[in-house]
């Protein structure tokens, strides 16, 4: 056992958990009052969800045994008769390598959650959760990230979760918010948020996180963690500038949304092509994934007509379409030396690049196909949406009885009141005089 890369992995692993709070707040942040509650526990509740479904199957699925190399095995429940304290090539045990795995399978459920906020029943998105991390993720981390499995034969390379996280909810948020339909939009006014230094609080807690996330998808302390570190803090700064510059040039003004939507889609993008890239293919990588995540949300998202409500797709999707993409244009054996050829852009030809683009076509291939059998066998036992009534009166109050706090109803009265002070400013003239002494 190598005590610096336990250590390494053990706090990479509580880094990627600490994410999960992060998007909490982040996608609390960006709801409407009436769905602050809902937003936060959809988003929260993976942490106690997912690793009672990680230690009973969820493990063996991904990672023992295979099935013509889609899935594992189910014959370890609990992680039973398997032998944890075997070490990895990178002097780790099996069990803090199970634990690492175990906060993406967290994490990623997680994310798609954005695209359906104020409108899902949470029974229904409770049960959509456990299906889908069984007969979608679980499948997904076997055949990229096990030995044995049919994308990793291939010889697909996905760093830290291009494929098996951000395109799997990223097109599950799309399918999800396709079924669901448009949100009423009762008493939504544009560009209003619940909180934004929440915003910016679940961006930074989501930052400081990936870099578990990505360094630490290297198991140890080596320069290819290093590599890592650097190209995703590269990508973040990229991305979060180039996205601002978009609001800028198109709507006149810096967002403070915007900047952190950008800085999404920076990790995102370098994500599957974090420890394979130089820092100059994490800036294009970041550049190309923010331009085309900004051109969907602001564009394509309305012509399409799919109301994805927190942009999942827009985000996770897109820019990790981009990222799983450029890796094969970008990856080279002077970063990694485990690689087996270099990118398009490194001089080894058009191989790795359409390895690339056969596993990204087949991941979004198969996530879309497995979500809609998933979605339409659970209708045929459950209601998927909440009605107009409960919708209106927000699912904060409608399926859990409680709201993020009192001053809501405070500063609306409050807000109400200087509206209606300046719509009849002519009548209060005399009544207002003094308080302008």
């Amino acid at each position: 056992m190598s005590l610096v890369n336990v250590s390494f992995m053990v706090l990479a692993s509580i880094l990627v958990l600490f994410m999960t709070p992060g998007l909490a707040f982040f996608y609390g942040g960006l709801v409407s009052k009436r769905n602050v509650v809902n937003t936060m526990l959809s988003v929260f509740v993976m942490t106690g969800v997912a690793i009672m479904l990680w230690v009973l199957i969820g493990y063996s699925l991904s990672f023992v045994g295979d099935h013509g190399g889609v899935f594992g095995s189910f014959a370890h429940p609990f992680m039973s008769h398997l032998n944890l304290n075997t070490l990895t090539s990178t002097h780790i045990p099996t069990s803090l390598y199970s634990l690492f795995q175990m906060m993406f399978a967290i994490i990623t459920p997680a994310l798609f959650v954005g695209a359906v906020v104020g409108r899902i029943r949470f029974k229904f998105l409770l049960t959509f959760l456990v299906v889908w991390s069984i007969f979608i993720y679980y499948p997904m981390v076997h055949m990229v990230w096990s030995p044995t499995g049919l994308l990793a034969k291939l010889g697909t390379v996905d760093f830290a979760g291009g494929t098996v996280v951000h395109i799997n909810a990223g097109v599950t948020a799309f399918v999800l918010s396709a079924f669901l339909g448009k949100r009423i939009k009762f008493g939504d006014i544009p560009h209003t948020h619940y909180n934004l230094p929440w915003v910016l609080l679940g961006t930074t807690i989501l930052w400081i996180g990936w870099y578990g996330f990505n360094a630490g998808s290297a198991l140890g302390v080596n320069n290819v963690a290093v590599q890592a570190t650097l190209t995703t803090t590269v990508a973040t700064a990229t991305a979060m500038v180039a996205w601002m510059f978009l609001d800028i040039f198109t709507k006149g003004k810096p967002t403070l949304v915007g900047v952190c939507t950008g800085t999404l889609c920076g990790l995102v993008g370098i994500t599957p092509g974090a420890g394979y890239v130089t820092i100059a293919g994490a800036f294009w990588i970041a550049l190309i994934a923010t331009c085309s995540s900004y051109f969907f949300v602001n564009v394509l998202k309305d012509r399409i007509g799919v109301d994805d409500a927190l942009d999942a797709f827009g985000c996770h999707g897109v820019s990790g379409i981009i990222g799983s993409i450029a890796t094969g244009l970008f990856a080279t054996k002077s970063v990694n030396s485990s690689l087996t050829g270099n990118g398009l852009f490194y001089g080894g030809g058009a191989h790795l690049f359409l390895i690339q683009l056969a596993a990204t076509a087949l991941t979004i291939g198969f996530v879309a196909i497995m979500c809609i059998v998933l979605i339409k066998v659970l209708q045929l036992v459950m209601p998927m949406r909440v009605d107009r009534d409960e919708e209106a009166l927000g699912l904060d109050i409608g399926e859990h009885g409680e709201e993020a706090d009192y001053t809501i109803g405070l500063s609306s009265d409050m807000a109400k009141a200087q509206t209606d002070m300046k719509l009849y400013a002519t009548e209060f003239k005399g009544q207002t005089a003094h308080l302008r002494k």
